[in-house]
């Protein structure tokens, strides 16, 4: 094995670099002024008496945790009474270091990396004999039903958090093989406990395909941060697709449109979150209650990552000076670009994406200067179009990216449309979830949100039902897309919500009486295709990411 490092595609921009801007601003205000921004205020794990500021309470993973997501918000926003309170924490942490090479509370073994030292590669290539060997275990795929007892490999957090693994160890062996067991993994995981919403299922331990199974929030805001990493070494646009759906519908789903409380698990089909015995693999009976803490407070702690550390990395920077759209979000980039010393410039990224298909591209550097633009080409998206400057260019995707290669002066304005158009994603049973674009739609259940328990200051939450839920729809097989029209709506501060989604897409279906409760979730949806002699109905669909309650695998009806 090589003792240097494997340079990797793409490399992150310093935090700052990118301002979100437009809706994701307004998911990073939101959040700032609910959970993040307060957690320290009553939650004792992140109080000031927290071993990660020298106190005598919890000392393991809950501090750095809620920094992991804490100080990008803190600085994407440039709030000052955010940085206010990452400031301790950074100053502690950085203090704590010790003559021995150990940092943090003392009741851990934390080791001080310190970079550019040629002996960390020898330490790593050290740890990588004697850590899991997560390349061997992929490519022998052991675990392909639901888990029942503790073990690492099937832990779902460790799971999400694995898959980065094989790909950094590449940069040190340079073995090809190591990059390719990182597709292999996702799909065994994907295989044999994938969920429509992009995640794979896991109320603890990995838990099947079973739509009213779990899938723990620490998992999706995790696996987000491994597919970031994953884009950055391979340059493959199909880790930015996993990303975003990932982003765009599991993320927002398991916590409240106003950032107070959120769930420990999440189910595709989800038809009411209550304090009752379900059929989970590990999780107690309130596990996909929306509160503070529900089930246990990892969640509460690591939820915070997901939208900041996505927003920090839309973009990155590419070969030859150049710079990579990861995905697509409103923006502003600020950074050098060209070769040799750089072109001090800003791209401006205007769009309602994923809701609607432009983006908007100005390009400001402060003199012509050239360099490439690599855009991520979705790969649901058959019809990509791009002007430059009213323009159209031909474009040529390879691993998922366009790259157009050109003297860039100020002003220039790139037009990208990305048409969706909706499709069917089979299912177990012949059920079928419908992707509309980077996102999955779904039926939605009317919620009745009612207290469950006092938990100030945001309390602990069970949704019930108020509308049926036992929809079949009543699709052509071959095209959702035929039967249903879709309806674009304004963009509201919070997109996603219930109640100001922002599209929806109208189907028939059909209820189906059989279709049942089974253990206080959604039964297993009956074989398609189902008869019905219930009424056909008018639905609508709107993005998961919209809907605590909703059916996102439906039966087909007949």
């Amino acid at each position: 094995m090589n003792l240097s490092l494997t340079a990797t595609t793409f490399a992150e921009l310093p935090l700052g670099a990118i301002k979100p801007q437009g809706w994701l601003k307004d998911q990073l205000d939101i959040q700032a002024k609910g959970m993040t921004g307060h957690l320290d205020e009553f939650w004792p794990s992140v109080r000031p008496n927290s071993g990660w500021l020298g106190g005598t309470g919890e000392s393991w993973e809950r501090g750095p945790y809620y920094l992991d997501g804490l100080l990008p918000l803190a600085y994407l926003l440039e709030d000052e009474r955010l940085i206010e309170k990452v400031k301790p924490w950074i100053e502690w942490t950085l203090g704590s270091g010790r003559e021995d090479g150990q940092f943090g509370p003392s009741t851990n073994d934390d080791w001080w990396s310190r970079t550019r030292e040629p002996f960390l590669l020898e330490l790593a290539r050290l740890i990588g004999e004697q850590t899991e060997d997560w390349k061997g275990l992929y490519e022998q795929y052991p675990y392909w039903y639901r888990q029942t007892s503790f073990d690492h490999r099937v832990h779902v957090v460790n799971v999400a958090m694995s898959f980065k693994q094989p790909a950094l160890r590449f940069l040190l062996s340079g073995e090809t093989a190591d990059l390719e067991s990182v597709y292999t993994g996702i799909r065994s995981v994907m295989n044999y406990h994938g969920q429509v919403n992009g995640m794979f299922s896991g109320d603890e331990w990995l838990a099947g395909t079973h739509p009213s199974q779990g899938t723990e929030l620490c998992a999706v805001v995790e696996y987000m941060y491994s597919l970031e990493h994953l884009v950055r070494i391979t340059g493959d646009g199909y880790f930015g697709d996993l990303l975003e759906k990932v982003a765009y519908n599991a993320l927002p789903a398991a916590i409240s449109p106003d950032w107070k409380v959120h769930q420990y698990d999440q189910q595709a089909n989800q038809i009411m979150c209550t304090h009752a015995k379900r059929n989970w693999t590990e999780n107690n009976n309130e596990a996909n209650m929306f509160g503070i803490e529900p089930h246990f407070g990892c969640c509460t702690a690591n939820m915070h990552q997901g939208w900041p550390k996505f927003a920090a990395r839309l973009w990155m920077s590419a070969e030859d000076g150049g710079l990579a759209a990861i995905s697509y979000a409103p923006c502003l980039i600020a950074t050098k670009v060209g070769q040799g010393n750089g072109t001090a410039a800003s791209i401006q990224v205007e769009t309602s994406y994923p809701f609607l298909d432009t983006v908007k591209i100005s390009v400001n550097p402060e003199m012509p200067v050239r360099f490439p633009v690599k855009l991520r080409i979705p790969s649901w998206c058959a019809a990509p179009t791009l002007l430059i400057n009213g323009e159209r260019y031909q474009l040529h995707v390879e691993r998922g990216f366009a790259s157009i290669d050109r003297i860039w002066q100020k002003g220039d304005e790139l037009l990208l449309t990305l048409p969706k158009t909706a499709r069917l994603v089979p299912r177990a049973n012949g059920a079928a979830g419908v992707q509309y674009g980077a996102l999955m739609l779904v039926i939605p259940v009317k919620e009745q949100w009612q207290k469950h328990r006092t938990f100030p200051p945001y309390d602990d939450w069970e949704l019930y039902p108020a509308s049926p839920w036992n929809y079949g729809l009543q699709l052509n097989e071959e095209s959702a897309a035929e039967l249903g029209h879709v309806f674009a709506n304004e963009i509201v501060r919070q997109p996603f919500s219930a109640e100001h989604p922002p599209l929806r897409m109208q189907v028939s279906g059909r209820r189906i009486p059989e279709w049942t409760m089974e253990m206080n979730s959604a039964g297993t949806p009956p074989q398609s295709p189902v008869s019905s002699k219930e009424p056909l109905e008018r639905l609508e669909l709107i993005p998961y990411g919209c809907a605590r309650l909703r059916i996102a695998e439906f039966p087909l009806v007949r």
